[in-house]
């Protein structure tokens, strides 16, 4: 059940301020909160609550605004109600009538609230808030002719490129995936035979422990000896994948979701290890890395840093404007080519027009790109395909500029890891990562607007005191004649 905010703020001057508080209206949380357009937000909020009964839920301002001020400082979930608790601007932010020093929510509602603000309703969130903030844009207006042809001439840019948004999960190792199913697994064993009175079977729990510690603790690792381990634990795993089984078919035993869950995961962790044991391989499809998160795949980047990183893989744009957009998010692996056809595509529904270049690196410039973009009029930047040709002044100066205004995509994967926590991804779930990772894009493209706001403000300055100076040396020349 959702009911609209009947005490939603107007300006700073609604904020219920107590005797002895005064707020300044020039403050950064004051000027962001006039950057999101709440209502038009909140009436796409409310269609997530169909049901009229119930409790109803908190507010669209105290949901999002909480979520935006944990991305800016990447603070834990406890935290974050603390520090909103302890300041008024914080408050103002969220939506609040006035000034109070009870907690708004219990720090266990942001999990819920990132499970309700899915990936796909923060990026139409994203788009209300680009639609908001340039009324103006000379690229806005219209979908194009009826006919499917362009309605004017090709301009603006698009800059497209792929990261990873690494997890917080520890280095997937085979030995120690194989020594924590195996430890899941005598949890649940111990757990179930304690609730219906069976009998405990022996798991040779301390043996196992030992095998396990005995590689662990050696400086020197051998294949050799990783081999002998791994089969070891195997070994291990299985023996209790039988006593589960044996679990399992007894009638008046019932397994929980989340322990039938865990045992799946387990059995495919089983299944995946001992292929590669067997066949001396080191990869194998849908690898399991994360027990707790299975969702989680290796993602191959190449980078020197870390050539094989574990999260979620997504694309991003940035247009003209500097305005960021998540074009997919995926825990498999991909191929990134696949998505420059769509994203141009996106651009043009927004838009009425195709844009007149696209800055893309070498793996988006393949042979079904390149003839989409020329049918279309589009300048896709790097060298064409074949032998390599003499290029002309003007072409070489064109070819430095693509590449000094791609870095701009750079700079924003730089800026939501360092800044706005895609560094390192600390949630749990499959669908509240996604969230999370549309978060921190949102959160840029607010900070971005901020900053586009300041530089307004200092040019409106500069051309005023230009104007004043101005006229001052005409009226100074007017009284000399």
């Amino acid at each position: 059940m959702y009911k609209t905010n009947r005490n939603r703020q107007l300006s700073l001057s609604d904020f219920n301020q107590p005797i002895g508080l005064k707020m300044n209206p020039d403050n950064r949380w004051v000027k962001m909160a006039e950057t999101i357009p709440w209502a038009d937000i909140e009436k796409r909020y409310a269609s997530l609550f169909p049901s009229h009964t119930g409790m109803p839920a908190k507010p669209l301002q105290v949901a999002l605004g909480s979520l935006i001020i944990q991305k800016k400082y990447e603070y834990s979930d406890r935290e974050l109600v603390e520090q909103i608790q302890e300041n008024p601007y914080y408050q103002y932010f969220i939506g609040l009538p006035g000034y109070q020093t009870e907690a708004p929510f219990v720090p266990s509602l942001l999990v819920e609230f990132r499970k309700r603000l899915t990936d796909d309703i923060l990026m139409e969130i994203n788009e209300m808030i680009a639609e908001y903030n340039t009324p103006d844009d000379p690229f806005a207006g219209g979908n194009g002719g009826d006919d499917g042809t362009t309605s004017s001439d090709n301009k603006g840019t698009i800059i497209l490129d792929a990261t990873c948004a690494p997890q917080q999960i520890s280095y997937p190792q085979d030995v120690n995936l194989l020594n924590e199913a195996r430890e899941n697994l005598e949890a649940i064993i111990d757990t179930v035979c304690y609730e219906y009175n069976y009998y405990k079977p022996r798991m040779y729990r301390k043996n196992a422990r030992n095998d396990y510690l005995a590689l662990a603790k050696c400086r020197k690792r051998s294949a050799k000896k990783i081999r002998k381990a791994i089969k070891k634990q195997l070994q291990y795993v299985k023996r209790d994948l039988g006593h589960v089984e044996l679990l399992m078919e007894q009638d008046d035993i019932r397994f929980t979701k989340k322990q039938l869950q865990r045992i799946q995961t387990i059995r495919e962790l089983f299944e995946q290890q001992d292929y590669m044991y067997r066949n001396k391989v080191h990869s194998v499809k849908d690898r399991i890395v994360s027990i707790s998160q299975p969702y989680i795949r290796p993602i191959v980047r190449g980078k020197a840093k870390a050539p094989t990183e574990f999260g979620a893989k997504l694309d991003m744009s940035i247009d003209e404007t500097g305005f960021a957009r998540l074009e997919r998010l995926s825990f498999d692996a991909y191929n990134e080519c696949d998505v420059l056809i769509g994203t141009i595509e996106k651009y043009r529904e927004r838009t009425g027009h195709y844009p007149e270049r696209v800055l893309v690196d070498q793996i988006y410039r393949n042979r079904a790109n390149r003839a989409f973009c020329k049918a279309h009029g589009i300048r896709i930047s790097g060298p064409a395909l074949g032998r390599p040709k003499q290029l002309s002044k003007e072409e070489k100066v064109q070819s430095y500029i693509d590449n000094t205004d791609r870095i701009k995509v750079e700079r924003g994967f730089s800026l939501a890891k360092r800044c706005f926590g895609m560094g390192l991804i600390h949630t749990k779930l499959d669908t509240t990562t996604r969230s999370s990772i549309a978060l921190s894009i949102l959160a840029m493209n607010i900070s971005h607007l901020m900053a586009v706001r300041f530089l307004l403000y200092l040019i409106s300055i500069f051309s005023r005191c230009n104007r004043q100076k101005n006229l001052h040396e005409n009226m100074v020349l007017g009284f000399a004649f």
